[in-house]
């Protein structure tokens, strides 16, 4: 069965058509890590959607260890590669074709080289918007991906808040969406009920699924 597990903030490991996938795998100085970089043993691939310190995290170290290459923006590629890594370079736009899915990266507003990336397996559709503001082709990610699952930014400051994050699920039209990238600091202090009330008032037939650090959601 695939899951999706919250490792806090935005940090998530995802088992799909058979593979181990870590996205934004912030551990080292998470207050929210579900898990200690110890404990990674296995990777197959590691998903970053940009190079701010909260989510490109141990990437390089994940890799170092499991020999799993870091699918991110083509200049955060090399990046990745001169630190020691293994990495694949792409860009948004077409599908990247890895061995049991594929991926795309779509457009994401924040700021630096940023991305956010859609994962296609056997068992589902996975977008994980990265850090970003809600933004009206978030409609065209919909018709084009149909992502089951959605995992979305609410602390506000950075990126979208509760009320922002709604109006993404209603353009995005997931079957699920889990939050994401709050109450890790207290500038992205957020409520995601709050959150799930207003998905609720916009997209009622949306299931919306709260986890806690360390907890998953199997589909």
């Amino acid at each position: 069965m695939a899951y999706v597990r919250f490792l806090g903030h935005a940090a998530f490991e995802i088992e799909l058509s058979g593979k181990l996938i870590y996205i934004d795998p912030w551990i080292e100085g998470n207050p929210q890590a579900a898990v200690k970089l110890d404990d990674i043993k296995r990777a197959d691939y590691i998903f970053v959607t940009h190079d701010h310190g909260d989510h490109l995290g141990n990437a390089v170290e994940i890799s170092k260890k499991t020999g799993a290459p870091v699918v991110t923006l083509y200049e955060i590629a090399l990046d990745v590669e001169r630190k020691g890594g293994n990495s694949i370079g792409a860009n948004i736009g077409g599908p990247i074709k890895l061995e049991g899915i594929t991926a795309y990266f779509t457009p994401a507003f924040h700021t630096g080289r940023c991305a956010g990336v859609v994962i296609k397996g056997k068992e589902g559709t996975i977008y994980h918007a990265g850090d970003t503001g809600v933004f009206g082709d978030m409609a065209l990610i919909s018709e084009l991906y149909k992502p089951d699952i959605a995992l979305l930014p609410i602390g506000g400051h950075f990126t979208m808040g509760p009320f922002e994050a709604a109006k993404a699920v209603e353009l995005l039209k997931p079957k699920v969406v889990i939050p994401m990238h709050y109450n890790t600091f207290p500038v992205i202090r957020a409520d995601p009920y709050e959150f799930e009330k207003l998905v609720k008032e916009k997209v009622p037939d949306v299931k919306v699924v709260i986890l806690k650090p360390g907890e998953k959601y199997e589909f």
